[in-house]
């Protein structure tokens, strides 16, 4: 790039930079005003004339004032009154309320049913600058309560020091597969949506390659895909497979681990993890398979379709009746 492209380019930087800026100072200025006036229908919410008739007529006074004005209709100032009411008092959430889109907003209040739900959402949200379409994707997929149940799971030494950045469980309802399917066809169409994919997994994944090769002994081996996590700062090896778990993955994932770290590797980064991605799994199988091993890996399940959400409640809520462990415990501050 020749130095008056570079002199263009650092231009274009101030101008993205200012815009940006400008976006979320509107934004900040839109959801303060919103619950500014939900914070008044509230508080006016007892006097005996408040209703209907009485938000029928605020909106129409409002349009004469403003005219053109959109979302001040009966239904969008019940939602202003709905979003004061559900964060009034709550100082963990209040910093995170401008950070979000209205629209963001609106699917949280609608798709949550706790207060630990919406922050986890907010959260999560602003850590991965979700937008509408990516938010409304992980809501309807259960990602709170598969997240919260993964917690319960033992982690490998060299991931405990972090965030999990693993779930227990994957939901892949974006691959366009087959009713009967080969682990190449899922690998396939895996690196195809490899957006959604990434979406799935957290945006702190960096995909590097399919097919990973990796020489020993003068053989050739390939992991299926590799990634690079940002936080973890470590390769992640992940295997496909179609079938329920079996033990003997264990040591094939052992083997791979073992040559990234030896080959791949650099000197600045943590050991590889590895994921077994599987059709289905016992979890005590995969509880003896892995006791003796000393690399760090998962084993996680895959689903080709929108989980339902009242059984994973359902399953949360068994889990929430255990007695506390120091795995079962803890916050999602920095989810």
């Amino acid at each position: 790039m020749s130095e008056i492209d570079n002199t263009f380019a650092g231009i274009a930087k101030i101008i993205a930079d200012a815009r940006d800026n400008a976006y979320r100072k509107i934004n900040e200025e839109l959801i303060l005003m919103y619950q500014k006036v939900g914070q008044y229908l509230s508080e006016n919410s007892k006097e005996a004339s408040y209703g209907d008739g009485y938000i029928d007529s605020l909106s129409a006074y409002i349009q004469t004032q403003f005219p053109g004005i959109k979302g001040f209709n009966r239904r969008g100032l019940y939602r202003m009154k709905q979003f004061y009411e559900t964060y009034a008092g709550n100082e963990k959430v209040s910093p995170l309320l401008t950070q979000l889109s209205w629209s963001n907003h609106l699917l949280i209040m609608t798709g949550s049913q706790s207060d630990d739900e919406r922050e986890f959402y907010m959260r999560l949200a602003i850590k991965e600058r979700y937008s509408k379409r990516q938010l409304e994707r992980q809501i309807d997929s259960g990602y709170f309560e598969r997240y919260m149940l993964s917690k319960g799971k033992p982690l490998p030494e060299v991931i405990k020091p972090v965030q999990n950045p693993f779930l227990d469980s994957y939901v892949v309802e974006f691959l366009d597969l087959p009713d009967i399917f080969h682990e190449n066809d899922f690998r396939k169409a895996l690196v195809k949506g490899m957006r959604d994919f990434i979406l799935e997994l957290g945006q702190d994944f960096t995909f590097i390659g399919e097919e990973y090769p990796i020489q020993v002994g003068g053989e050739d081996y390939r992991i299926d895909l590799l990634f690079f996590h940002r936080s973890l700062k470590c390769l992640v090896a992940m295997e496909l497979k179609v079938g329920k778990f079996k033990p003997e993955y264990v040591s094939k994932m052992d083997f791979y681990l073992e040559g990234l770290d030896r080959q791949i590797k650099k000197t600045d980064e943590n050991p590889s993890v590895g994921l077994l991605l599987c059709a289905s799994k016992n979890d005590e199988v995969v509880e003896y398979a892995m006791s003796r091993t000393l690399s760090p890996m998962m084993v996680a399940q895959y689903q080709l379709q929108l989980p339902e959400k009242d059984v994973l409640r359902k399953k949360l809520q068994e889990l929430s009746a255990l007695p506390d462990t120091e795995e079962n415990t803890g916050r999602y501050d920095n989810t």
